[in-house]
């Protein structure tokens, strides 16, 4: 499994997984299953999902730090800039061997390219917020959130999950 095959299978979860709505329950209802995940788990990551501007639910557990933070803040930028997901973000950089402060002038203490943020698009109006996952290696923290979003919308996580082998790309950090 390579970079343009997750690159695309990416692509496919971000036109599947469309929300009808985002608003402050369906915020709960997504984070809680993170978090669900999450504990379950025994994860140390910090959950955000927002409408862009606005936080609608964040929790940080047992083993994350400070720098956690930082890099829900940086994801989000991505996902927000692009509407795309921070991993697909940085997926297409990759392939094509560039950086986002290269390509785009974009400041790396603001934006990060490491998988975790994912778009939250609603039905009708297209990508209004994001939901955000960050202390797990990128494509995890990425997969966590597609797996949250599958649950919550009744779809088999197995029908959209990525290959079992992850691509070589880059930091594997938060």
């Amino acid at each position: 499994m390579g970079l343009s095959e997750d690159l695309e299978r990416v692509g496919l979860q971000e036109r599947e997984l469309v929300l009808p709505r985002l608003d402050f329950e369906t915020a709960w209802e997504l984070g809680s299953r993170l978090r669900g995940l999450a504990v379950e788990r025994g994860l140390p990551v910090v959950i955000d999902v927002r409408r862009f501007g606005q936080p609608l639910f964040y929790t940080a557990l047992a083993g994350t730090t400070p720098d956690n933070v930082e890099w829900v803040r940086r994801k989000n930028n991505v996902a927000a800039r692009f509407h795309r997901s921070s991993y697909a973000v940085g997926l297409k950089l990759a392939a094509k061997g560039e950086t986002l402060a290269g390509q785009q002038g974009l400041a790396l203490a603001d934006y990060a390219v490491q998988g975790g943020a994912f778009p939250l698009a609603v039905a009708g109006a297209g990508v209004v917020g994001s939901a955000t996952v960050s202390g797990l290696p990128q494509r995890a923290d990425h997969e966590l959130v597609v797996e949250a979003l599958c649950g919550l919308l009744g779809r088999d996580y197995a029908e959209l999950r990525l290959a079992a082998e992850p691509p070589a790309v880059g930091p594997m950090a938060r």
